[in-house]
């Protein structure tokens, strides 16, 4: 049924991350450690595995680095750390000491609105384009990768509609620094896929290849999965999901989970797309969470299996 690598995606599983950071509850460590080496088990081979900020503002991630200490050494495995600013890329880099396996690589992000940029993470677009900058150019004569993502790039919670000028102008400034990927996040779920087709599409043209695109998106409004394949139309080969359909950001109100990486499988595999993902396995690992959470998780696919 496979042709090519045409028709193969990318997973980035980002449950143990923003799958996990507007939890109510605290995860243990261990759980987390477990949950992580079942998705490995799924097929996952990039994760998001925890983000480097103030555990005050987002406590789920407060014990980031024990997370990272106690992953699987295994070098067919991408660990990625999200990073606001210089100083998460540092913590980042920390955890390389020792000889430790640490993080591979840091998820750097900017947002496509000043009100909500500054709730965020403190900064303006403009100094959110500096801070991003220096953050990409430092992990990178530290020999750590660097990819980034522009944040409310489909409309934001505050500002409302955010223009494709302003997206386009943020990536073509982190192109400058040849970041490994340029990835586009719908933060509050409000895109539609006439939008997705038009930006991903607009910001391939910018690109030219040089650069791969990544999609993000949250499943607010139920748009979602359909963003999904309107993104792969569009090219992009690289897909940010959540087990389950977890979620949220602590500082986007009304924001619900992303799409869920059962519902995105389902849709490529049906679709004749590799993903290299155990659909069956994923579907085993979310009845297992769900356990360990206490209610049923959002994932339609899951819940239908």
């Amino acid at each position: 049924m496979y042709t090519d690598h045409a028709d193969r995606i990318e997973l980035v599983e980002v449950g143990p991350r923003d799958g996990l950071q507007n939890e109510p509850e605290t995860v243990e460590t261990g759980t987390k450690l477990t949950l992580i080496d079942r998705m490995i088990g799924y097929g996952a081979r990039r994760l998001e595995v925890a983000s480097f900020v103030h555990p005050k503002r987002v406590p789920q991630m407060a014990d980031a680095e024990a997370v990272i200490a106690g992953l699987p050494d295994r070098e067919d495995v991408t660990y990625i750390g999200l990073t606001l600013n210089k100083r998460g890329v540092m913590r980042a880099l920390a955890t390389r000491e020792g000889g430790n396996r640490g993080i591979d690589q840091v998820g750097c992000v900017l947002v496509a609105s000043d009100t909500f940029g500054q709730k965020n993470q403190g900064q303006t677009i403009e100094q959110g384009i500096a801070e991003n900058r220096d953050m990409i150019r430092f992990a990178k004569a530290e020999g750590m990768r660097a990819q980034v993502t522009i944040s409310a790039a489909f409309g934001c919670p505050f500002e409302g509609e955010v223009k494709p000028e302003t997206v386009l102008a943020i990536a073509e400034e982190m192109a400058a620094e040849e970041p490994d990927e340029i990835a586009l996040a719908d933060t509050i779920g409000v895109g539609t896929p006439a939008q997705v087709t038009e930006l991903f599409g607009r910001l391939g043209e910018l690109l030219g290849g040089k650069i791969p695109m990544r999609c993000h998106f949250h499943n607010t409004r139920g748009t979602g999965i359909a963003n999904a394949w309107a993104a792969y139309q569009s090219g992009v080969r690289v897909f940010d999901a959540s087990l389950g359909g977890l979620g949220g950001c602590p500082f986007a109100p009304k924001a619900t989970g992303n799409i869920a990486t059962e519902d995105l499988i389902y849709l490529m595999d049906q679709s004749g797309i590799d993903s290299g993902v155990d659909l069956d396995a994923a579907i085993a690992t979310n009845h297992w969470f769900a356990e360990r959470l206490g209610r049923e998780l959002p994932s339609l696919v899951a819940r239908a299996a």
